[in-house]
């Protein structure tokens, strides 16, 4: 789509918003009093009834004023010419809404019938919506990614009973285990800290936008560059936060998997889900890919006849309905897979759940996977018709599908204050792409291990979760390791973009486990210097097919900077760590290392 017609477009549905729907702002009250700014869009053809499509944000509503209007409603335009009751709050706390902000506040467990949570608030807004909306039918959705996205799963919560349809998309679900602000109880050090540097500023009383908050301005553009003279965490936060961001305070206040943070954790409270549900997420999304999975799956174990849809396709954060979604970096998909997800999957969705319309009979997944560049529909995800094979990281850089050597190892030096970076060249700010970009960069690291397998004679296609299951030791008590999995190109590879493809290692999918925690969470436990151990975790989720001629690589590392935080390398609260601490070790990984695939029948 060329700039011109973009624009067109653009122009067209912010004349469609005026042309067709009434805007009124409302503050709606909460059970325990406070009230909620809200802006709510109706159709203004009011011969017929409307459901609502609320979407709760923290990240404003704007344009305020009853005479402003957004430029496009809903999720994406087809939505908003269909025709529904658009409702945004401001949540608790934020912008113009009433009351004291949480950052994915618990639910609330106590008996106490005017206390609040997410939850609750939803609720009180649906139940307010439902006693004062005309030409209203009395069906509510719910929709919305990332932060908006948690907000749609707590929703479902002892839902309102006017609810029908709820789609958590790129759901924010545990901020210590796999979304945005820590993988496995690694801190991720450029997103986290650049979002509260602005997100994380306490607000004295409602604001608009343009009296909101700045983002930190970096004074060293590089960002690898900033974060390692930044010395640690506990100097960055010194520096630049002291004790004025709440969050920040609190994730130093508790390291390791405790209380704080399994309260939450959202998904042991999903129970007794009555709405339609239909997770969305990206297998490519840098923030969120962990939580659209595991929602999905939470809801399926302790839901089992409820209506539960997965939709997972190549998509960076909210690519689905953020772009064509064709491309994305150098992978080419050679259709629009946005365009068919609001087309073929999301209006149908609303509109068989909220206005009786059509016949939306899905399977249970729908994933697009890549590679073979084609939608696939299941009946279970992870698919039933696996064969789970093993990958064994063997001398000379090589992968077996058999074991052959228990007792060698690859052995190179790990040295914290020369981190690997996560993407090659220099970077102004974390880039979404880094999801799938070109290894070759790291592969000639010496302190990243590299295997592959010879050149595949038939495709493979691979669906579900990855478990790595490394065999290492240490001179040191503890230690980062990263897996990453890789699409190796083959040497006749065309040209893309003018970019050499051929021999390109495409990522498919990463991760990074924190050794201390190869046990327990909630109990660190120190590594024995020099001692064989194994640590073992999962990645979130592939759909990808190596095709015939390509190659399978696997690259482990320990470093993977500055997207995440340097390891001491030595047993600590690494929020204590200061540049001292960070000391180089000798690493090993064993020869019976595995990596556990499951490859689609």
């Amino acid at each position: 789509m060329s700039g011109i017609s973009y624009a067109q477009d653009a122009k067209a549905d912010s004349a469609y918003v005026r042309e067709h729907y009434e805007k009124t702002e409302q503050l709606i009250p909460m059970r325990d009093g406070t009230k909620l700014f809200t802006a709510i869009y109706t159709p203004k053809d009011q011969t017929k009834k409307y459901p609502v499509l609320l979407n709760r944000t923290p990240y404003t509503v704007a344009p305020y004023g009853a005479n402003k209007y957004k430029k496009s409603l809903g999720n994406f335009p087809a939505e908003m010419r269909e025709g529904f009751i658009f409702v945004y709050q401001d949540v608790r706390g934020k912008w113009m809404s009433e009351g004291e902000f949480e950052d994915v506040r618990p639910v609330n467990k106590t008996k106490n019938k005017k206390a609040i949570d997410e939850s609750t608030d939803t609720y009180d807004t649906l139940e307010w919506l439902a006693k004062n909306m005309k030409n209203y039918n009395q069906k509510a959705g719910i929709y919305g990614i990332s932060y908006p996205g948690f907000y749609s799963t707590m929703s479902l919560i002892n839902s309102h009973p006017t609810l029908k349809a709820v789609s958590p998309q790129a759901p924010v679900t545990n901020w210590f285990l796999g979304d945005d602000f820590h993988h496995n109880g690694v801190l991720f050090l450029n997103d986290s800290f650049k979002f509260m540097s602005s997100f994380g500023v306490k607000r004295p009383q409602p604001i608009t936008p343009d009296k909101g908050p700045k983002s930190l301005e970096y004074p060293i553009k590089d960002n690898y560059r900033f974060y390692l003279e930044g010395e640690s965490v506990k100097e960055l936060k010194d520096k630049y936060f002291q004790d004025n961001i709440k969050f920040y305070n609190d994730l130093f206040a508790h390291p390791d998997y405790d209380q704080f943070w399994q309260d939450r954790n959202p998904l042991p409270h999903l129970t007794n889900v009555k709405p339609a549900v239909m997770t969305v997420g990206g297998f490519f999304d840098a923030e969120d890919v962990y939580g659209a999975f595991e929602t999905y799956k939470a809801i399926e174990k302790q839901n089992p006849n409820a209506t539960n849809i997965l939709v997972a396709g190549p998509w960076f954060h909210g690519g689905w309905v953020r772009s064509k979604a064709d491309t994305f970096g150098d992978m080419q998909f050679g259709t629009p897979t946005g365009e068919y997800y609001q087309q073929q999957i999301e209006l149908p969705f609303f509109n068989y759940y909220l206005k009786d319309k059509g016949n939306f009979k899905p399977t249970e997944a729908q994933i697009f996977i890549t590679g073979s560049n084609e939608w696939k529909q299941f009946d279970n995800w992870p698919p039933k018709n696996v064969t789970t094979q093993k990958m064994y990281l063997q001398a000379n850089g090589k992968i077996s599908f058999q074991q052959t050597n228990n007792a060698s190892f690859d052995e190179y030096v790990a040295d914290p204050n020369n981190p690997v970076p996560y993407q090659g060249g220099v970077l102004e700010s974390r880039p979404r792409e880094y999801m799938v970009d070109d290894q070759r960069f790291a592969s000639t690291r010496p302190d990243v291990m590299v295997y592959q397998t010879d050149i595949l004679t038939e495709d493979m296609t691979i669906t579900g979760p990855i478990i790595n299951h490394l065999f290492v030791s240490s001179t040191g008590t503890d230690a980062d390791y990263v897996v990453k999995l890789i699409d190796v190109f083959p040497e006749d590879t065309p040209k893309y973009n003018e970019k050499l493809m051929a021999g390109y290692q495409n990522l498919i999918r990463a991760e990074i486990m924190r050794g201390k925690y190869r046990n327990s969470f909630e109990k660190p436990e120190a590594m024995v210097p020099n001692q064989k151990t194994n640590v073992t975790y999962s990645m979130p989720d592939v759909g990808h097919t190596f095709k015939k001629g390509h190659r399978i690589m696997i690259q482990v590392q320990n470093t993977w900077f500055p997207l995440a935080d340097r390891n001491p390398q030595q047993f600590m609260n690494v929020y204590e760590a200061t540049a001292k601490d960070f000391l180089k070790q000798t690493q090993r990984i064993y020869h019976d290392s595995y990596i556990e695939i499951p490859v689609l029948k």
